[in-house]
Parts: structure tokens; sequence; C-alpha cells
């Protein structure tokens, strides 16, 4: 029986036996746990702290030693300039001048220790030859041409790394015409038009008419004699100038009338018959009268009835249609 403490408050009966050793078993087996687990961290291996240090240059030597076949042809490279050249400030380190320094790749073979420009994004592989080919006439107009606008980098059609003058790049025309047709696939099939500059024959390759790096003319377009379209390296006697010019071959160009690649149209011309390539540009607009007045042309008073035979073919008087040294009509 438990009396009453003067407070009021009655004493808690005793704790039985058993509940005592349960709880100094559990406290036992909690230390004890406590203890292996402690241990378990101070024995586990700590993992080595990352190396932020920057990679340094280690010299092309270094690469030879794995890149053996690579170095051997990079010494018939015309970049291999940039080894002996001083005035580059990679002289004893070309490899590094396009991948980086290359101490840490060096220590662990691992390719995500260095840069590769075939796996760089089109705009930072560019931006690495334009160290050094910034500027040049043959790039001049590489950053604003639309292979850069497309990201086609440098590395898509150039080797850098083979051997021998023109092993950077396709020079052979059907190699040439080869690489190009790699991605225009549409513009090689209009070769097989019956019409066609002779690129299926060998006798040209695309980069006769086009700079791959850029032009100040629209497609990329080769220029000659200052800024006349590249045509005009073959079709020199239709450049001109002539005192009475043909405003299309100046303001249009060629392709204003001509498919430049392939036609299925004599002469390569746009339409299938001269006269519709004429009417184009030579036709009065439509009027009230017109099924009472069949005649039609540019300058009244028109006498050219298109429906006589003889009119058909505008070329038959008008021969000289790319320019005329003596008649302002273009006549022969």
């Amino acid at each position: 029986m438990h009396w009453p403490l003067p407070s009021g408050n009655v004493v808690p009966p005793p704790r039985p036996t058993w509940a005592c050793g349960a709880m100094v078993v559990a406290a036992a087996t909690l230390l004890t746990a406590t203890l292996w687990g402690a241990q378990d961290k101070a024995g586990a291996p700590t993992p080595a702290p990352k190396d932020n240090k920057p990679a340094e240059y280690v010299g092309s030597d270094t690469c030879q030693g794995c890149h053996e076949d690579i170095f051997a042809a990079f010494q018939k490279n015309p970049h291999h300039e940039v080894e002996t050249n001083k005035r580059y400030k990679y002289d004893g380190k070309a490899c590094e001048s396009c991948h980086g320094p290359g101490s840490k790749h060096a220590e662990s073979a691992d390719a995500a220790d260095i840069r590769n420009p075939a796996k760089l994004k089109p705009a930072e592989a560019d931006r690495d030859c334009l160290v050094c080919h910034l500027n040049k006439p043959t790039q001049v107009g590489r950053i604003n041409g639309s292979h850069a606008k497309n990201e086609v980098a440098c590395v898509a059609c150039h080797s850098v790394h083979k051997n021998g003058p023109n092993g950077l790049v396709a020079r052979k025309t059907a190699e040439v015409n080869q690489l190009c047709a790699g991605c225009h696939s549409d513009v090689w099939a209009s070769f097989q038009q019956p019409f066609r500059h002779r690129l299926p024959e060998g006798a040209m390759s695309c980069v006769d008419c086009h700079n791959p790096h850029g032009s100040f003319l629209p497609h990329n377009l080769q220029t000659m004699d200052a800024n006349e379209p590249g045509c005009f390296k073959c079709h020199g006697d239709l450049a001109g100038p002539f005192a009475f010019e043909h405003a299309p071959v100046k303001l249009d160009g060629c392709m204003a009338c001509h498919m430049p690649h392939g036609s299925p149209n004599a002469k390569m011309l746009t339409r299938n018959q001269v006269r519709f390539v004429c009417l184009e540009c030579h036709s009065n607009l439509p009027t009230p009268t017109a099924a009472s007045n069949p005649v039609i042309g540019s300058i009244p008073p028109a006498f050219h009835n298109l429906f006589a035979p003889q009119f058909q073919n505008c070329t038959v008087c008008h021969q000289k249609v790319h320019g005329s040294y003596v008649d302002r009509g273009l006549l022969r």
C-alpha cells in the first residue's frame, strides 16, 4: 500500500525486474552499433580529391608515343609549319594548338581529357581553325558564308592530319564532286538532266562555280573581274560591256533565264519554249479587249502576233539576248 505524500503526489510503483533488463540490452545494442559504424567510417578509404589543376602543354613528342601514325603523316602536312614556325607561338606543340593542353590526357589516356574538334559543335571547331585562317583570301567569307550558317564545320570537308600537300581536302574533280554530292544530293540529281553542265563527265567541278568558304554573291558563287559572276570565266564572250545591255544579265544574272545545274530544256532554259522565257518580262498587262486583239508585246505599237509561227521564237530576230554593240532592240 502506498501512502500519499504531503504534496499530494503518489509514489510510483517499482518497475519490474524484466523491464529494466530489456532497457539495458537495448542500450548496449545501440552503443555497439554506433561503435561499429564509427569504425567502418574510420576504416573506409576516402575518395581522392578531384584535381582541379588546369592541364599543361606537354609537346608533340609526348603525343607521338601513342599516335605514331598520325604523327608521321603530320610531318608532311602543311599544318606542320605550326610545329616549326615560331610566329604561331606553338613551336613544338602543334598537336596542342588544336587539341588543347594534353597533360591530363597523357596521364589518363582518356578521350574525355582532350579536345577533339571533330566532336565539337561546328562553331567551336571553326573557332579553332580561324585562329590561324581568319582573313585569309580563300576564307574571306567563312564566318558569314552559308556553310557556317548551316553549321557545317571546317572538319566536315577537311582532313587535318592527312599527309601530302593535297591531303587536307579533295582536289581531283571527281572527288570534289563526290564530296559536295554527299550533302547536296538534290543538286547532283539535277546534273542528270538532258541539258546540263558536264560535271558527271568530270569536265568541271562544283568549286569552279562556287566558293565553299563564302562569297560576296548569293549561293557562294565564284567571282571574276571584281564582282562579276563566275559564269563569265567560261562564257566571257557574253560578259560585255555592251553598248546596249539586256538588263537581266546585269541585274538578275544568268539564272534569270538559265537553270545553272541542269534542265530538261535546250540551252538549260527555265521554260521549254524561248517565248515563254521572254514573256515572263515582256508581256502586256491583260485588258478587257484581249480576246478581240490577239496582238501582244511590250513596246507599242506591238506587231508580235504569237499565234503566228514566225513570232513564236523571239531569238529568230533578237539574237543578241545578252547584249548588243549596235542595236537597242538586241537584233541580229
